[in-house]
């Protein structure tokens, strides 16, 4: 299927290179990244992650208890908005951010 054109003329002037590819908005006030979201042939433009938040990041070898126990945090709390797959911002913040 086809990306529309609306969807087209949004991604472009975000600057965003594909449905379903992630991007970094350091110049929005609020929000960290933008994606456009696509599941089913229904399109969706979505900003998560809190702008200057200190996450955990990708797991590293010898990472802190601390920054464990906050990843983990983040995943039980928003378990259930996560489940909800590519069409929710709890979703992608949890892919791109923890």
């Amino acid at each position: 299927m086809a990306v529309p054109a609306r969807v087209k003329a949004t991604m472009r002037r975000l600057g965003l290179r594909g449905v379903n590819k992630p991007k970094r908005t350091p110049s929005h006030k609020t929000k960290s990244h933008v994606v456009m979201a696509s599941s089913g042939g229904r399109y969706k433009l979505i900003r998560f992650g809190q702008q200057g938040a200190k996450t955990a990041g990708k797991p590293r070898k010898g990472e802190s208890a601390r920054m464990k126990a906050k990843r983990r945090s983040f995943k039980a709390r928003h378990a259930k908005n996560i489940a909800k797959g590519r069409m929710s911002a709890a979703f992608w913040a949890n892919k791109v951010k923890w």
